[in-house]
């Protein structure tokens, strides 16, 4: 049983950047949040990443024990709250010549009344902002206020972090040492963290916590086991909302309307954002429906669109059509597969130059060198087609999309085969 009444999360809560595992290319040497920490020039940022990888941890590292440090989470605070930090704020500088830090969680659910009220302290420099966001700061944070903030994307844990993640910790936490835990399978336990370190870390304690055996030897029915049991005990928090959001998106991919419902109605009824959905629902009919039903991806923008304009309880009708018309529609995965071949060959192999006849020739020495000289305008042609070399040539023999087994990409197939005889 555990001894510590602080929670092993917090007990293992990183004190400098060394222990921040996984985030090396914002932490590592020459790295841009080690070389702020190190002059002291903090700048305005957003921290994007998902649950538990250390967004509030860097934050305050950060920050260091030099000037104040003021927190809001957008949960719960309003115009009014961040009105009166500011005041504290700039009484504050009197004091400290460094300006404070202004940490706000889950900055994507401020409206933009509130964001709007951040622009002048931050553009005054009357507190540094660190925003941390799990969503798009594209999308969330307003293009006045991301102007003025660097964005760092923090990266969920992989098997190396959490590897390392989990050895610091047994190590260092007293209550894990005295048990002498060790990890003889991790799979189940890397999995249900889900690169989160948070999770990771109420798992072990759970575990601590449910088995009584010295020496704590952790596989994967283990937690399986205890997790099965004792749902609720690890996952207070809400934190299966990436879990829920994957079995939502599984749902429709599968063609199950029943289950998209299903999930849908887990997602709102847990008070998941509608625009969360709507913008899931969005890759979903590119990546999963694509050619094969053109008209999804129209559907599902005109879906965000609405959600957007009137907001809940209403969306959920909205988004529960958008999801059954998506569950029910024919499936094609054979652009998303395309473009990623072709990014793969692109970044594999050395970049092919333009052919000749496609460049551009703006000016007359280009002209000269013979740039588009042998260009075929297609609208000069019957059918408004002309049969030419468009690849490189080292490329010309690769296809990057091969059209899916559905009666829509079949006709665009037998179309093109039709354009080239």
């Amino acid at each position: 049983m555990q001894t510590s009444y602080i929670p092993l999360a917090e007990r293992m809560r990183p004190r400098t950047l060394d222990n921040v595992f996984g985030q090396e290319h914002l932490t590592g040497n020459n790295a841009p949040l080690r070389k702020a920490m190190e002059s002291g020039k903090i700048p305005s940022m957003i921290l994007w990443g998902p649950p538990g990888v250390g967004k509030t941890t860097l934050a305050r590292m950060l920050t260091g024990e030099d000037r104040p440090f003021y927190t809001l989470s957008a949960v719960n605070s309003g115009v009014k709250d961040v009105r009166e930090t500011i005041k504290k704020a700039e009484s504050g500088r009197m004091f400290n010549p460094k300006p404070p830090v202004l940490f706000i969680d889950e900055i994507h659910r401020f409206s933009k009344s509130q964001q709007d009220s951040l622009l002048a302290a931050v553009e005054n420099g009357t507190f540094v902002l660190i925003g941390a966001t799990t969503e798009n700061p594209s999308f969330e944070v307003i293009t006045p206020l991301l102007s003025r903030a660097q964005v760092y994307v923090l990266k969920p844990l992989d098997e190396g972090a959490l590897d390392k993640l989990v050895a610091y910790t047994i190590e260092k936490d007293s209550d894990l040492s005295r048990r002498q835990a060790s990890i003889k399978e991790k799979a189940a336990l890397y999995r249900f963290s889900g690169g989160d370190a948070r999770k990771l870390l109420n798992i072990l304690e759970l575990l601590m916590n449910a088995v009584d055996d010295t020496p704590l030897i952790i596989t994967n029915e283990l937690v399986e086991k205890k997790l099965q049991e004792n749902t609720a005990t690890y996952d207070k928090a809400g934190e299966q909302h990436y879990d829920i959001i994957s079995a939502f998106i599984k749902s429709v991919r599968g063609s199950d309307p029943d289950a998209a419902i299903y999930w849908l109605a887990r997602m709102l009824d847990g008070g998941e954002k509608p625009e969360f959905i709507a913008r899931r629902l969005i890759i979903l009919a590119a990546e999963d429906i694509g050619l094969a039903n053109p008209q999804a991806l129209n559907i599902a923008n005109a879906t965000f669109d609405a959600v957007h304009k009137i907001g809940m309880p209403e969306a959920r009708i909205v988004l529960a059509e958008c999801s059954v018309y998506l569950a029910a529609s024919a499936k094609s995965n054979s652009v998303y597969l395309a473009i990623d071949q072709a990014l793969d060959y692109v970044r594999k192999n050395p970049p092919a130059p333009v052919p000749l006849h496609l460049r551009n020739a703006p000016t007359k020495l280009m002209k000269q060198l013979d740039y588009g000289k042998d260009y075929q305008y297609p609208h000069d042609f019957k059918g408004n087609f002309v049969q030419q070399q468009y690849l490189p040539e080292n490329v010309k023999a690769i296809r990057f999309y091969k059209a899916g087994s559905n009666p829509t990409e079949q006709k665009i197939q037998e179309k093109i085969k039709n354009l080239s005889k």
